[in-house]
């Protein structure tokens, strides 16, 4: 096709929708083909467009490619709104200059960017059956919102230098059940993919997100194999928001949370979630997220790297919730988040500060950590333990080594078992000194009225003083304290056997005391 008419007139062949397109690239000017028939209009809907609203794409490929000069004044541009692109729209490779702007457009094959280099590259509210994008490298924007892709999108290794925009887009399957195939993607600013709705896998490995990654509102589902969102090593400079949007005219999909009152569309998935191996800046935001897993799927966060963890949606009614090596310093979560006993895993898992939201009583953290523990394992109970007693709950903190015991203890055989039940009874294995102290108020009382009747022959006539039982039986249960007293009685048959059983059992209680002190001493 030769153009012969002139520099930059159309060349001959081409229809009269194309001659209107290469006059707007031109002129640089919004060249619509829309009826303003809503119905007709609609590039998702079953009506079909005509002749007079399609353009070839190879035409198309030539003027994003190989264009002709821009009239004086005037920069040239493709903006097309209503058309109708026949055939494979192939980019690949190329370099486009011009601004690129297509709305309620209709490919009728796929769309090949592959390669291709763009400054920015917007498709809004478009008809796509599939995009093939690897390495694409746009300096600017990516902008697919409202688009709906019917057999996925290929982004694997793209470099987006600002933002990625997918907000209310749909994105289907391809033959592998993948939607979105972004592995080693890097976006320089925000991806946004807000009210997305993906129908199979889509696929984060080793990207990279300058900013903030917003799955507001999205749903994702993938029915067809076990990760609806399969994001390891991902990397996000900021936070994550797995979390609402505000539903309205329009929706609320500018990136902030929506306001109280706000009619809101909740993050949900179905299907597994994998962020292995993930880092965030700032936090990962799971508010009010809505999880549907089978049995064999799982919320995966082994090894998660960042300074808040808010998992704050629904528990799982099944799946599990794996936080297995998982390193955050923030750890704000509320009583219902946590699925129960075998579907928690939590080993390795360190946090510093805990940040209960909607009351979270110990008791209920007594039975998250057992949730996360099927066979004994000290470590949560410990972890625990540490994170309270650096916040000042020395109290809560006792409870929790208190009941690491106790899931100790049912792994024991019997004897011990037993022995240690009888500490549990007497002393609560020392984690309350004070009912210690009070076993020994009660055994001095006892001994007390026992040794007013006991018979006590002076060890030495005229050496001794004046006999009290009280403070004898005070002598023999203080281990180190001498009150002068058992030294010059003699105790006879079975008096010696219970002096000897009240001596052994004030050694016990009185480590018992000292060592409930002494933790007090040292955390005040």
């Amino acid at each position: 096709m030769v153009d012969d008419t002139g520099i930059g007139d159309p060349p001959d062949g081409l229809t009269a929708a194309e001659i209107g397109m290469w006059q707007a690239f031109r002129n640089g000017t919004v060249y619509d083909l829309r009826s303003g028939n809503a119905t007709v209009d609609d590039p998702h809907g079953a009506h079909p467009w005509g002749p007079e609203r399609s353009v070839r794409a190879r035409i198309l490929a030539w003027l994003l490619l190989d264009g002709p000069p821009a009239l004086a004044g005037r920069v040239s541009s493709l903006k097309l709104t209503g058309v109708w692109i026949t055939d494979v729209l192939d980019l690949a490779g190329g370099t486009v200059v011009p601004y690129t702007e297509l709305k309620g457009c209709r490919f009728e094959k796929e769309v090949l960017l592959p390669e291709a280099r763009f400054t920015t590259l917007r498709m809004v509210d478009c008809s796509i059956p599939r995009l093939e994008a690897a390495r694409l490298h746009t300096e600017g924007d990516l902008h697919l919102p409202r688009c709906r892709i019917h057999n996925g999108m290929r982004l694997t290794d793209a470099h987006i230098g600002t933002d990625l925009l997918l907000n209310q887009a749909v994105v289907y399957r391809d033959r592998r059940t993948r939607s979105l195939m972004a592995d080693g993607m890097t976006v320089g600013q925000d991806l946004q993919a807000e009210m997305l709705e993906s129908h199979g896998e889509l696929r984060l490995r080793g990207a990279k997100v300058g900013v903030s990654l917003s799955l507001r509102g999205s749903r994702l589902a993938n029915p067809y194999g076990r990760y609806a969102l399969n994001a390891p090593q991902l990397t996000v400079e900021r936070t994550l928001y797995l979390t609402p949007a505000g539903v309205g005219n329009p929706p609320q999909t500018s990136g902030t949370t929506p306001a109280r009152g706000t009619r809101v569309q909740r993050f949900s998935c179905e299907g597994g979630i994998r962020l292995d191996d993930g880092r965030f800046g700032d936090a990962v935001d799971f508010g009010q997220a809505r999880f549907t897993l089978k049995d064999d799927q799982e919320v995966s966060l082994r090894r998660v790297q960042t300074p808040e963890l808010r998992f704050l949606g629904e528990a799982p009614q099944r799946g599990r919730v794996v936080l297995s090596g998982a390193r955050v310093v923030n750890l704000m979560d509320r009583a219902t988040s946590w699925p129960g006993p075998g579907a928690l895993q939590m080993g390795g898992f360190t946090y510093e500060n805990l940040i209960p939201q909607s009351g979270f009583p110990l008791s209920r953290r007594l039975e998250w950590v057992a949730a996360a523990t099927a066979e004994y394992n000290p470590e949560p109970y410990e972890k625990l333990a540490a994170v309270l007693r650096n916040g000042g709950e020395d109290a809560d903190a006792r409870e929790v080594l208190l009941a690491k015991q106790r899931r100790r203890r049912e792994t024991l055989p019997l004897a011990a078992k037993l022995w240690g039940y009888a500490q549990d009874w007497t002393v609560a294995y020392g984690y309350r000194p004070g009912r210690a102290a009070l076993w020994m108020a009660v055994l001095w009382a006892a001994s007390a009225i026992a040794f007013s009747r006991a018979d006590h022959p002076p060890l030495k006539e005229g050496e001794h003083p004046d006999w009290n039982p009280a403070l004898f039986a005070l002598d023999l249960l203080l281990p180190v304290i001498d009150l002068g007293q058992d030294t010059y009685w003699q105790l006879r048959g079975g008096w010696q056997w219970f002096a000897a059983a009240l001596i052994l059992t004030g050694w016990i209680l009185a480590t018992t005391v000292a060592a409930g002190a002494t933790r007090l001493l040292r955390r005040n």
